[in-house]
């Protein structure tokens, strides 16, 4: 797209183009349009206010007619193919990249919204974002949506994830200009049509497979202002169907989302050793006086305590969070085989795509 082309676009569009690439996603797929759909309200109309861009990214199930299907009940709906990926001099385009930079290449609003396919927005989300990105002056408005998890694994493991990365990325930091540290949720990235272009957009991260952070700071390092927060009451989502499917998604990202992802692994084997281990020994050894236990189960409860609260941040229920001790070895598994895919293979695979890294 020419930079004449994208003014003419902005200039004559609508307000808001919302974007939803989406490969493989027919359990996911018709749920999001839905809550999509019943954005549109007067004064906030489908068809004129704003518009829905689905990018069919190669997919081999019913994603295309699931969406086809319900474009043809609405104006302002189109599908399209994602395009043949092509290299930039960025390196090659991972698939949703490449879908996120065709969709935005036909994308008519002033603000760009890129949404996951399996998220789930809630009433007036979009004209609430809108508002939001304007009130804070942001550039780039993103959302961490409330994290819908099935199964024992998920539930004990997904909060280990996003406490950690509450801890590496502070919200307070992302949002403040005077420090450098950006982070985005490529579940809800609302940015400025012109930043976006200004910036060079997905074509920028071509190669990323964190493409959410990587565009973010881009936008943040340019100078711009950038908003992130958790957003329980815009939308859901349900990022992994599947055990396998988390192994695969986080097996792709955690090492690129921490700094120091072994480091991280040695920490938490540290905590189950400290967790199982330090009532073991006030029980078992048998030369202990009693202060010495209570001094042991002290030293333990404070641990414990410390862990909790930790785990606390990452804004799942009581009980997951209660139950995530019990996580603790799949995800230093996680956090080891992300760090060897990464670092020693060189390849992640997503999708049924291998990608190198």
């Amino acid at each position: 797209m020419t930079e004449n082309a994208g003014q003419q676009s902005a200039a004559d569009g609508p307000e808001l183009s919302v974007i939803v690439p989406a490969r493989n996603e027919e359990a996911s797929l018709g749920t999001c349009l839905n809550s999509l759909v019943q954005q549109s309200a007067p004064g906030f109309e489908l068809g004129r206010q704003w518009e829905l861009i689905v990018v069919n990214d190669y997919s081999s199930d019913r994603t295309a007619a699931i969406a086809a299907s319900i474009a043809k009940g609405y104006e302002g709906i189109s599908v399209m193919d994602a395009p043949a990926f092509t290299a930039s001099e960025h390196g090659r385009f991972t698939g949703k990249n490449n879908a996120c930079w065709a969709g935005a290449q036909v994308a008519r609003g002033r603000w760009l919204l890129f949404t996951d396919a399996d998220t789930i927005h809630l009433p007036d989300d979009l004209s609430r974002s809108l508002c939001e990105a304007e009130r804070h002056h942001a550039v780039l408005l993103s959302y961490s949506p409330r994290q819908i998890v099935r199964g024992f694994w998920q539930r004990t493991v997904m909060p280990l994830v996003f406490s950690e990365l509450a801890s590496v990325y502070r919200m307070a930091e992302v949002n403040d200009p005077d420090h450098t540290i950006a982070a985005a949720n490529g579940q809800f990235l609302l940015i400025e049509r012109d930043t976006y272009f200004a910036v060079g957009g997905h074509r920028t991260v071509a190669s990323d497979v964190l493409e959410d952070v990587a565009l973010a700071r881009t936008v943040k390092g340019s100078g711009r202002t950038i908003r992130f927060r958790y957003a329980p009451e815009a939308l859901s989502t349900q990022m992994y169907r599947t055990t396998g499917d988390m192994i695969e998604g986080w097996t792709k990202n955690l090492a690129v989302l921490f700094p120091r992802p072994m480091y991280l692994a040695a920490w938490r084997v540290l905590d189950l050793v400290l967790y199982f281990g330090l009532p073991f020994l006030a029980v078992e050894i048998p030369w202990l006086v009693s202060w010495q236990r209570w001094a042991l189960m002290l030293l333990w409860a404070r641990g414990l305590w410390r862990f909790y609260t930790r785990v606390a941040r990452s804004n799942f229920p009581l009980p997951d969070v209660l139950l995530s001790t019990l996580g603790v070895p799949l995800f230093v598994f996680l956090l080891i085989r992300s760090t060897v895919h990464h670092r020693v293979r060189g390849s992640v695979i997503w999708k049924g795509r291998s990608y190198d890294t």
